[in-house]
């Protein structure tokens, strides 16, 4: 099933959403690294052959093994792993590979790098649908500030399953979770027009988004897809919107107006803003 557009209008225009598939877009495609011939240094000088993209990745990416130990992959951990080992976690007081890399931002690097043209355009295509909605209540602050949060608690669920694992960890899948896990807390009935083979259904997002998380329990071991960063992005994004949805303060500082106003009315069965009624003044915006 693949989400066409949701049926839930908004207020205002969603400038952070449409910036992070912007950035995410140009990141993968004039920044990120080919495959192809490359050449790295050896901590003893020597140089040798790598592809540009392994490198790249490598140099930039979050690594479960480089942050539970706070220190770059050394040498044999890398050769390991070009191997096919993905369990080479055992420092042996040996020198690292990428000595400069900044581990901690790697972190924070991962949000923004893909795997695929597949992968990045799916992951935005969701952020386009799910995001702008999140954005209109929260804000461009703080709806940044969210995003940025689901997507390194998403990785930390993958790195606390998997500390010893030297396999990069790329994909803003993470954060992207963690929007539509708002979304389902404060847009139940919303509907979203999804294509199933040649028919388009509506389809209520309380379904739409319960589906899809129990579906990434049943990813492949051995498919490259970190399902526990999505379930640790969902989970947080979820827990965040139940949250701001039943503190009275934090749901008047979460949330903008005109929602605030209307934030403690009953929950919304009919999708839309969460509030008891549709705003009047509402049109559909990006």
């Amino acid at each position: 099933m693949l989400p066409i557009r949701d049926d839930n209008p908004t207020f205002h225009r969603a400038f952070v959403t449409i910036a992070l598939i912007v950035i995410n877009l140009g990141v993968f495609a004039f920044v990120q690294a080919r495959p192809g011939p490359a050449v790295v240094v050896l901590p003893d000088g020597r140089e040798a052959g790598i592809d540009a993209e392994v490198k790249f990745t490598l140099q930039h990416a979050a690594i479960p093994c480089e942050l539970t130990q706070a220190r770059p992959l050394e040498l044999d951990e890398v050769q390991s792993l070009v191997r096919g080992s993905s369990t080479t976690c055992d420092a042996s007081d040996g020198d690292p590979l990428f000595g400069g890399k900044a581990v901690w931002l790697s972190a924070l690097n991962s949000l923004f790098l893909h795997g695929g043209w597949f992968h990045v355009v799916l992951n935005m295509w969701f952020l386009w649908i799910f995001g702008n909605n999140i954005e209109d209540h929260l804000g461009p602050v703080k709806y940044a500030a969210f995003y940025v949060l689901c997507g390194l608690l998403a990785l930390s669920a993958h790195v606390v399953l998997q500390p010893d694992s030297s396999v990069p960890v790329v994909g803003a899948s993470g954060a992207v979770a963690g929007v539509m896990g708002a979304y389902l807390i404060w847009f139940p009935s919303a509907p979203i027009r999804t294509l199933a083979l040649v028919f388009v259904l509506r389809i209520r997002a309380i379904w739409w988004l319960s589906i899809w998380f129990v579906m990434q329990f049943f990813t492949g071991q051995d498919s490259g897809i970190a399902w526990a960063a999505h379930v640790g992005g969902f989970v947080v994004g979820a827990a965040i919107a139940i949250a701001v949805r039943q503190i009275r303060p934090l749901c008047r500082w979460a949330w903008r107006e005109p929602y605030r106003r209307r934030a403690f009315d009953r929950w919304d069965l009919s999708g839309g803003t969460g509030a008891s009624e549709p705003p009047r003044f509402g049109r559909r915006t990006w």
